[in-house]
């Protein structure tokens, strides 16, 4: 049950979004057991956003939460990851992302929790 949103200031094409997409989707199986087939994805562009007193220059925060505990080896891993791929697709640096990680094991789907 992983989730991962994205807010930037950056606004995203539609090809942008299907290229996030393709790589996030990838990129969630750096956490064991965790894949796309579970993966719920928001990104949001256009946001008003300020980093370092200024909102001048591209910005991301990235929110990864997972359903279970979390794994710093890979968490450090999947940081990595995440920000070649904000960099290489919507041109924002590594210097102005957030990337918060959050395991829980209360989730709820399909009108039960796991």
């Amino acid at each position: 049950m992983p989730f991962i949103e994205t807010k930037t200031n950056v606004s995203v094409s539609a090809d942008q979004e299907k290229a996030l997409k393709e790589r996030l989707g990838q990129a969630i199986a750096m956490i064991p057991g965790k894949s796309e087939s579970w993966l719920m994805l928001a990104i949001e562009g256009d946001v008003h956003m300020y980093f370092r007193g200024d909102d001048s220059l591209p910005t991301a925060f990235v929110d990864v939460k997972i359903f279970g505990a979390g794994n710093p080896d890979a968490f450090r891993r999947m940081t990595a990851e995440l920000t070649d791929i904000y960099r290489d697709i919507l041109g924002i640096s590594p210097d102005h992302m957030y990337i918060r990680y959050f395991g829980s094991s209360d989730w709820g789907w399909n009108g039960n929790n796991f």
